[in-house]
């Protein structure tokens, strides 16, 4: 018989001690779900990963061109990098994860994508802070620090004003959302998710960076709680040439 819970994993970081759980619920079916936890704080689940996916989908629906190359801020659990590698265009993307054991378990496969990923060439992991990174003096590729991106798609903070980490807050200002612009190319997208509604004081500040800015409400069903539930995903594209 399947054992109902299992703690895979259990490691200190800089921020708390981060654990990977696997649970059945037989009143939801017979497949394992996957969760996060950063110590008390419960992170996410492989049941709801309709908003990370759509990350994916609808940062890469607003980004034009071909041969893509696409950063993923936060690996998680890895759904939003595994959409992303559905779009045929992408020729490159980074996942930077700042807990390194959150990219062991993809390495070591102890989650469910973590085999495809390590699978497709085009995937790589990218130990480091996306916020350090996000400085154009430092660059998110470290093989090539000062290339341009396509893309990037952050999925790291619970929202904009509610953070994974307090030090995490300085990024939502003008001149650091600017810094990180610096790394688009022109007409690049940055995508970002969160646990709220659309906030018009973040749409605000993304205006005053970014040339389009919109906003896209994510529904999905929460079979735990039985209801609907909802997240949100900001899109910003730079100015063309």
């Amino acid at each position: 018989m399947a054992r109902l819970f299992a703690e895979l994993d259990s490691q200190p970081t800089d921020i708390g001690e981060i654990s990977l759980r696997r649970r059945m619920i037989p009143a939801l079916g017979d497949d394992y779900i996957y969760e996060v936890k950063l110590g008390d704080e419960f992170l996410m689940s492989s049941l709801f990963v309709d908003a990370e996916v759509a990350l994916a989908d609808l940062g890469l629906a607003a980004t034009a061109g071909e041969q893509l190359k696409v950063v993923v801020g936060g690996l998680g659990l890895g759904y939003t990098a595994r959409a992303a590698l559905k779009d045929p265009r992408i020729d490159e993307l980074l996942v930077v994860e700042f807990l390194e054991p959150v990219i062991n378990w993809h390495k070591n496969e102890l989650v469910p994508v973590g085999e495809t990923l390590n699978n497709d060439k085009r995937c790589r992991y990218v130990l480091g802070s996306f916020f350090e990174l996000a400085q154009p003096n430092v660059g998110f590729d470290p093989d090539a620090p000062e290339c341009l991106f396509d893309a990037i798609l952050l999925d790291i903070d619970h929202s904009p004003s509610e953070f994974l980490n307090s030090s995490n807050a300085g990024f939502y200002t003008q001149a650091n959302l600017s810094a990180m612009a610096q790394q688009l190319k022109p007409g690049g997208v940055f995508a970002m998710w969160s646990q709220n509604p659309p906030d018009p004081s973040f749409i605000e500040l993304l205006e005053s960076v970014f040339a389009t800015v919109s906003s896209e409400l994510v529904s999905f069903y929460n079979a735990l709680a039985q209801v609907e539930a909802s997240n949100s995903v900001y899109i910003a594209r730079t100015q063309t040439d």
